[in-house]
């Protein structure tokens, strides 16, 4: 949105508060004690240490400025890029940096012969008294004297006071006869002196208290003073912005801004106070009486940014809630809204009705008011969709669409006919622009996604005034609004797993050492590569890890992450050995950094909400991490180096789903390793070649060999579909031909027929011991009580011999979970947890099919399946 929608409501008789005067407005709010006292000076002169406008270098007890987007002064650069280039690290750096005095004195001490004057030397002279030291200096040793200060002093009268710099917009002192600054006395000589301005030379003897008064002559005076008011303020590095020569609502609107920027969040953008007196420059250079005016296309780059941050606080002041209807456009901060990456306001003078904008905003109004959406996405949909349709009316309807009365179901009937014509050809929107801020802005094309979207959006508009009652008082058609469908946006293809070839290319070592180089500041680009291959998070999850995302539970390295798409704050899951001290390594670079930038290393509070892949701009106090924008570009850029198929980060969430199908895992283990919402999410993400997992698991009988047999867990029916009356013809009822044993049943006949067990009742090693759908959760905490047990184990060869020994019985469980899975009773077996009476109808158990059945069939067919 332009800064000149601000004066859209300025005139006129509207009884708003823009109407008012703004600069009593802000003098108001610039009077009141919460506004800093430092800013409400015309000369702002910021301490060194400043929070939010510091100046000083960080490197402590350094005196001298930093650089203009740095930390450190100019000569500490140098030191810690050399360092740097020798191998040392920043807290190294610091352990060994000396801090530099200041070239210029700043202590405000008087000069020790003029005590008007301030000393700017090291001598503790004023200018003139300094330059003709150094020259009486030269002059003595030449003669072979070397006379000490005291000598020069003894010798010495004031100067007069030369009063405040002649350029007008300039706070400091003459040190010079004509009256100019130190800054501009060296200016006025590059500029061969303009109109001859020079000290009278009979001026006379100065009397001792220097209040006599300096006669000054000029060649041309007039050209003398066109050149000082053509003079501006030079950004200095000494804390000081001066607002001298601005309009006085100019003063205070700058005032305002960097009093907002220095109460907003740490993490917003750094304003160096060299480009606020740009600003101000270039304000007096265009001569405007407000910021509104204010032309950003003359602006240079971070100019124009700080002057576009001003004009949004600055809206939220001339504007209420209520009068951003009439100006065209709603403004999120006045809900308490911020999304991420994305500007407060939504211009809506796109919707060239004003009929058609009010039902917009009051939709829009009520979205933020009662239920804010998690992104910006839905508020953009609704603009969109009606700013589609207002360029239709305004072209197509009679009046331009101007008068709701006289539209009725067959304009809106051609319009979406338009708009599928144009999907349908790939033609250019009516309305919708993109393009970048140094780019040209142009129509997108048409497809059937984006006519989706603004049938949906535009629906949604109009299906709530049709509810509110806003299109009976409009006189609006009921059959214009229900003629609008709702937008079906056609399903996309699903992301495929990495094939053999692209994975090997995205694992290579060298291929990942290009990577490497490609993050040149040291991001964490191949960190969050890496941690997405092995942990299979959304990209997001991995891009806003903290600082303190990982740590060990039982010895065993742990992830923590934020799966905010599903609410699952602080989930945790298990990571490999070697992305875990990856992780380590990464922990170590942004603690540097933040020692770096701040010169302490970070608190134990701070170290809570520190990123661990920090962004580089407008991230003061390390808490914002890199943007899936740039780790995308970069990604993509690799990707198209490497010659291999197109490929994105995403495909390895699908890859490792689809991996853990394979080894074992059902979709229930999918949903929640990877935190999906559902299985039927979780069976998104799981692909397999020629046949649909749950299929192919469904073909396969219920019963697998126990933790006795040879092959524990198998399942005992081939992959070949089965027809329902083969598999009723196999099924019988296990209540009549088994009988209950510890955690499963016996299919041995003579001890179903009540003989004693030639094996001493050692079910756990028979091969007749089978294992019903009951018995799950029985063998689930045998499983964690082996598993405590080996934790338990005093070292690990004990650990590894108590694994091996429930290894068979490990697998048996995990075959008998594929098998319930695989009919659809999985879920009610894990419901049961003890055996009561009316158990012993249900489906969960009593009915199955024989395991030696089974295997007599698949063997005559010799396709037994393992």
């Amino acid at each position: 949105m332009s800064s000149t929608a601000l004066t859209l409501v300025t005139s006129g008789n509207a009884r708003t508060r823009t109407a008012g005067d703004r600069l009593e407005m802000l003098t108001a709010l610039i009077s009141a004690p919460s506004f800093g006292p430092l800013l409400r000076d015309d000369v702002i002169q910021m301490p060194p240490d400043h929070p939010v406008y510091g100046w000083e270098c960080v490197v402590a007890g350094c005196v001298r400025s930093r650089d203009t987007f740095g930390g450190y002064c100019a000569g500490h650069r140098r030191q810690w890029q050399d360092m740097r280039q020798s191998g040392s690290t920043i807290v190294d750096f610091l352990r060994v940096a000396e801090p530099l005095q200041a070239l210029m004195r700043r202590d405000g001490q008087p000069c020790q012969i003029c005590p008007h004057a301030q000393a700017i030397g090291p001598h503790g002279l004023c200018y003139l008294h300094a330059k003709n030291f150094a020259s009486w200096r030269a002059y003595r040793r030449g003669k072979g004297q070397l006379d000490a200060i005291e000598h020069y002093l003894a010798a010495q009268c004031p100067y007069p006071a030369f009063g405040q710099c002649r350029i007008p917009t300039c706070p400091r002192e003459g040190v010079e006869w004509i009256g100019l600054c130190f800054t501009h006395f060296t200016l006025y000589v590059r500029s061969k002196r303009p109109g001859g301005a020079h000290r009278v030379r009979n001026w006379g003897r100065r009397p001792p208290d220097g209040s006599r008064t300096v006669e000054i002559a000029y060649d041309d005076e007039p050209a003398f003073l066109r050149w000082c008011s053509s003079q501006y303020q030079f950004g200095r590095m000494d804390g000081q912005v001066s607002l001298l020569g601005l309009h006085p609502l100019v003063r205070a609107e700058i005032k305002w801004g960097l009093h907002r920027h220095s109460t907003k969040a740490v993490e917003g953008a750094h304003w160096p106070l060299l480009f606020v007196q740009n600003l101000a420059t270039e304000c007096r250079e265009q001569d405007i009486t407000s910021l509104v005016d204010l032309d950003l296309e003359r602006c240079k780059a971070h100019t124009r940014k700080i002057a576009k941050q001003m004009l949004r606080d600055l809206r939220l002041v001339y504007f209420s809630r209520q009068d951003t209807r009439n100006a065209g456009f709603i403004e999120t901060g006045h809900y308490g809204i911020q999304f991420p990456d994305t500007a407060t306001e939504f211009d809506l003078l796109p919707v060239t009705q004003r009929w058609l904008r009010d039902l917009l905003w009051d939709c829009l109004d009520l979205r933020l008011t009662a239920d804010p959406p998690r992104s910006a996405a839905p508020l953009r949909r609704m603009t969109r969709g009606c700013a589609e349709l207002s360029a239709y009316l305004e072209g197509q309807a009679p009046e331009g669409g101007h008068s709701p009365q006289l539209l009725t179901r067959d304009h809106m009937v051609a319009f979406i006919a338009d708009q599928r014509h144009r999907a349908s050809r790939a033609l250019p929107t009516l309305a919708i622009q993109c393009g970048t801020p140094r780019g040209p802005q142009k129509s997108r094309q048409v497809t059937a996604g984006t006519a989706a979207q603004v049938f949906t959006g535009a629906r949604q508009i109009l299906r709530t005034a049709l509810e509110t009652g806003a299109c009976e008082r409009l006189g609006l058609d009921r059959g214009f609004i229900v003629a609008l469908p709702y937008g079906r946006a056609p399903r996309g293809r699903r992301r495929k797993p990495f094939s053999d070839e692209v994975a090997r290319a995205l694992a290579a070592e060298d291929n990942l050492q290009k990577l490497d180089e490609m993050d040149y500041e040291d991001r964490g680009l191949r960190d969050i590569w890496e941690a997405l291959v092995v942990t299979g998070r959304r990209c997001g999850e991995v891009i806003k890890l903290r600082l303190d995302c990982i740590d060990r539970h039982n010895n065993l390295p742990m992830l923590w992450h934020d799966q905010t798409k599903v609410g699952n704050l602080d989930a945790a899951i298990r990571i490999s050995e070697r992305l875990y001290q990856r992780i380590r390594r990464r922990q170590e670079k942004t603690v540097n950094r933040f020692i770096q930038s701040h010169g302490h290393p970070p608190t134990e509070n701070a170290r809570r909400d520190l990123a661990l892949f920090t962004r580089r701009s407008a991230n003061r106090s390390g808490h914002n991490s890199v943007s899936y924008p740039w780790f995308r570009s970069l990604f993509s850029n690799w990707v198209s180096s490497l010659g291999i198929a197109h490929s994105v980060a995403h495909q390895a969430r699908h890859t490792l789903a689809t991996n853990l199908i394979k080894n074992g895992a059902n979709l229930t283990h999918v949903k929640r390793y990877l935190g999906q919402v559902s299985e039927a999410m979780a069976e998104h993400y799981v692909h397999l070649a020629n046949t649909d997992p749950r299929l192919e698991q469904a073909l396969q009988a219920i019963w697998v060999t126990g933790p006795g047999s040879s092959e524990p867990g198998l399942l005992l029916s081939s992959g070949r579909p089965m027809t329902p009356e083969e598999a009723a013809g196999l099924a019988i009822d296990l209540a009549r031909t088994s009988t209950p044993a510890d955690g499963g049943f016996c299919a041995f006949q003579p001890v179903i027929n009540g003989d004693s067990c030639p094996w001493n009742l050692n079910c756990h090693n028979c091969d007749k011991f089978v294992l019903s759908g009951a018995d799950l959760l029985y063998w689930h905490r045998k499983r964690e009580q082996w598993h405590a047990m080996a934790e338990r184990a005093p070292d690990s060869t004990t650990a590894d011999f108590l694994h091996d020994i429930f290894e068979p019985t490990a697998r048996a469980i995990a075959g008998l979970e594929k098998a319930l899975d695989a009919v659809g009773l999985l879920n009610d077996a894990l419901s049961l947890d003890l055996r009561r009476p009316q158990d012993y109808f249900g489906r969960v158990w009593a009915t199955a099919f024989p395991a030696q059945k089974l295997s007599r069939r698949e063997s005559e067919e010799g396709q037994i399946t393992p």
